[in-house]
């Protein structure tokens, strides 16, 4: 329990912050509340306390998983939409730091970019998790190498290929949890959307340490050969303008996960996915971009995604217990 009280009072911002140890430790706390849930053993050990969850960008998982997750341990939820919070508006971020701080034992912020996260975490008293910034995300992290490690039965070694515009959170988080993990981490996409040369270095860094690597091709056949995960999200991110969906289809139309990719990387391989994903035509954006575009499916085959080899339920379920971990360990009891 030793390792408990090193996270209690931390901020959860991004993975570089956290040693491969640390990280382990909060996949082992995780795993061990998804069993007692399993089991109907309650684990509500901060009954009082209460969260405070701002959400500039709007969420399904993130939202519910935090939710749950405090409820699962006693806590009391406040959520702030985009219209329930002055932060950054009529009130600075530091002033509402400061403000929810004598309120909650902890703010959960979902949003822009990830000077607001940090500066929110500068000024609060109490620890500040990062549930999506342009940068990082976090808590998808510890949920996709709790998915891997569930399905595996390791970390360390794993060969994870992202596929689509790895420049933002999920490209960016995928490698540097690749590099902590001494997994071997591959962006295959066009040079356009290859990851900031600055955090590719430092990941490199890193991976020299653990055992890991980072490379960056443009070519699928080479990108995916033998591969253990699979990995894509959407081709455009939320707040982006819908003029980008044109560019995005066109020049990330061949990095779309296929049954080819798959077999490719070979009938062990899994894949993944944030989610939300555009797989059919059964959502509003998806049905836009179909008349548009004449396209059926986007970023991963509708075959793909419902084969045996997709792992996104498991993995958006991991979302809750990943984050109960965070919660309990950043606090503590």
């Amino acid at each position: 329990m030793d390792k408990k009280a090193d996270l209690k009072g931390r901020d959860f911002l991004k993975l570089l912050d956290f040693t491969t140890e640390e990280i382990t430790y909060l996949l082992d706390l995780a795993a061990e509340l998804k069993d007692k849930k399993k089991k109907g053993i309650p684990v509500d050990t901060l009954r009082g306390k209460n969260v405070a969850l701002i959400f500039e960008k709007t969420s399904t998982r993130t939202r519910c998983a935090f939710e749950v997750a405090a409820h699962d341990l006693g806590m009391g939820t406040t959520y702030l939409d985009p219209a329930g919070s002055q932060i950054g508006k009529k009130e600075s971020i530091a002033d509402t730091a400061r403000v929810l701080s004598g309120m909650f034992e902890g703010i959960e912020y979902r949003g822009f970019g990830q000077d607001i996260v940090e500066e929110l975490a500068k000024y609060a008293k109490v620890p500040v998790w990062n549930g999506l910034t342009n940068e990082f995300h976090p808590t998808q992290m510890l949920a996709d190498l709790l998915t891997v490690r569930e399905h595996f039965g390791r970390l360390k070694g794993i060969r994870l290929a992202y596929m689509g515009d790895a420049r933002y959170n999920m490209g960016n988080s995928l490698m540097v949890v690749c590099a902590k993990m001494g997994m071997h981490f591959t962006a295959c996409t066009t040079e356009k959307y290859f990851p900031e040369a600055e955090l590719v270095s430092r990941c490199r860094e890193i991976a020299a340490w653990t055992g890991g690597s980072i490379t960056l091709t443009e070519d699928v056949a080479a990108g995916t050969k033998d591969k253990d995960v699979i990995y894509t999200d959407v081709w455009v991110s939320m707040g982006e303008p819908d003029e980008i969906w044109e560019e995005r289809i066109r020049e990330l139309s061949p990095y779309q996960v296929n049954r080819a990719v798959m077999e490719n990387a070979g009938e062990k391989a899994v894949f993944m996915h944030c989610l939300p994903a555009f797989h059919d035509l059964h959502t509003k954006i998806g049905a836009q971009m179909g008349e548009r575009f004449g396209i059926t499916e986007m970023e991963v085959t509708d075959q793909v995604f419902e084969s045996g080899q997709s792992l996104v339920f498991e993995e958006a379920e991991n979302r809750m217990h990943t984050i109960k971990a965070v919660m309990l360990a950043t606090i503590g009891e």
